[in-house]
């Protein structure tokens, strides 16, 4: 990987440059959902990652330590309560219990950061 794919992480200093479609899509524990770290803060936990969600994967109800945010790239993002589309945001709060899952495949925009009474 070059310099200017390394992602940022809690000790970089200055601007950094990633390319994601020149990085691979990581296997992740749940199948179907493929990830690509752009940020991480390995002392926090706080990263902020792309996800590709395969056409009919699922996760069961789990929940985050941290604060989450998703932002809808390309297709359709749903949980136990709605459906997301392209362009659409949600955000969670930290240890939210929610589903995850996507009919027709998508790619998703993860920001997950310290809740503001950290």
């Amino acid at each position: 990987m070059s310099q200017d794919q390394v992602p940022f992480d809690e000790n970089a200093v200055g601007s950094s440059f990633v390319d994601p479609g020149k990085l691979p899509w990581q296997v992740s524990d749940a199948p179907g959902f493929d990830t690509i770290t752009l940020f991480e803060n390995r002392l926090t936990g706080e990263s902020t990652v792309l996800m590709k969600v395969a056409p009919g994967a699922f996760a069961d109800v789990h929940s985050h330590e941290l604060l989450e945010e998703i932002y809808v790239l390309e297709g359709e993002f749903a949980d136990q309560t709605r459906r997301y589309a392209k362009g659409q945001y949600c955000i969670r709060a930290a240890g939210a219990p929610h589903t995850a899952t996507s009919e027709s495949g998508c790619v998703i925009l993860l920001v997950y950061r310290l809740p503001k009474n950290y």
